[in-house]
């Protein structure tokens, strides 16, 4: 009786030691030396976006999950100080450009006409003047008159004759028209005023939040009412397409893998399916395996840090998602990064 169940004692453990021998056939790894396999993880890629000003959130235009566009409105700040900015700005700008057309037109004929006439008045004073003096002289020498009045009349001369130099050189003033360095510092001010004007333009434009590139929204931070600096972000972007694997080739393998060379990216989640990818980086320095990377070497050989790109239009790809990628070794001539789907 005892060796009856000693016989199927053995019996059972052969069966279970065949079970196992034929399960690790069927499922052990299949090592195929025309194609060279690194692990890695869906790098996570994510921009934290803000506007690029102070002020209070008018409006949110996504919701968390939404898939947006780069280049796509996400969000608004309340215009109303900004907008003003720009009316007050250009206001100055008009008011400039009217200084220094007035500078470039020079003097008007009327004004130059003006000075003509001061000069011919003041011409007529000085003739005036000149003879008043000349009776003052004559009767103050006969003592007809006090001297005083022939001072005075000397007086008037002096001030006639000065009045008439200050009237030409004001018409060659007239003539000439405005300095150069008074043009100059007037169209300086100009492009001051204008250089405001495109400032006040450019913050009234960032009270628009924009998609930076195509993703999706992880996380709505503010909402309407909200204020906001440039150190808040409305909201947390998860950017999948393309995605970006990083993995870690072997220093043995470093030899066989180019920039440009095709790749298949491969997940648990979805078994037989195969992503189209290519090499877009390789690290230029060695470092060690980071205990995160499951592999099947050891983990105190040297690696390099590679990057394999793949289109993701459809999301399947997520960030953080381990994978697996194959990269056949051979009919794989790299292609020129530019030529790959998604350009990048």
């Amino acid at each position: 009786m005892a060796s009856k169940k000693k016989r199927l004692l053995l019996l059972l453990l052969l069966l279970i030691i065949g079970a196992g021998v034929a399960y690790w056939l069927t499922h052990r790894p299949v090592t195929n030396p025309h194609t060279l396999t690194i692990y890695g993880n869906i790098d996570i890629r994510q921009v934290q976006a803000a506007f690029n000003d102070n002020g209070r959130v008018q409006k949110l235009l996504v919701q968390e999950g939404d898939h947006i566009k780069q280049g796509q409105l996400l969000a608004e700040l309340d215009p109303t100080r900004f907008q003003d900015a720009v009316d007050r700005d250009q206001a100055t700008v008009a008011a400039q450009e009217q200084v220094v057309a007035r500078l470039l037109a020079g003097s008007r004929p009327e004004e130059i006409a003006a000075a003509r006439a001061q000069v011919a008045a003041a011409q007529a004073t000085l003739q005036n003047a000149e003879i008043t003096w000349q009776r003052q002289k004559t009767l103050a020498a006969k003592q007809y008159v006090p001297k005083q009045s022939a001072d005075n009349a000397a007086a008037a001369l002096k001030t006639a004759r000065a009045d008439l130099d200050h009237s030409q050189q004001a018409l060659i003033l007239a003539i000439k028209g405005p300095r150069k360095e008074d043009i100059a510092a007037a169209r300086a001010q100009l492009q001051a005023d204008r250089a405001a004007l495109a400032l006040a333009k450019r913050e009234l434009q960032d009270t628009k939040l924009y998609a930076p590139e195509d993703g999706v929204v992880q996380d709505r931070i503010v909402e309407p009412g909200d204020m906001v600096s440039p150190a808040t972000p409305a909201f947390t972007l998860a950017l999948d397409n393309p995605v970006w694997v990083r993995a870690y080739l072997p220093e043995t393998a470093l030899g066989k893998v180019r920039l440009g060379m095709r790749a298949q990216i491969e997940s648990d989640s979805f078994p037989g399916k195969q992503f189209a990818g290519w090499v877009g980086f390789i690290s230029p320095t060695a470092e060690f395996t980071p205990k995160t990377v499951q592999t099947t070497d050891l983990r105190t050989e040297l690696v390099y840090r590679v990057r394999v790109y793949a289109c993701n239009p459809q999301h399947a790809l997520r960030l953080g998602m381990p994978v697996t990628v194959q990269i056949p070794l051979q009919n794989n001539q790299p292609q020129a990064l530019a030529e790959h789907p998604c350009g990048h």
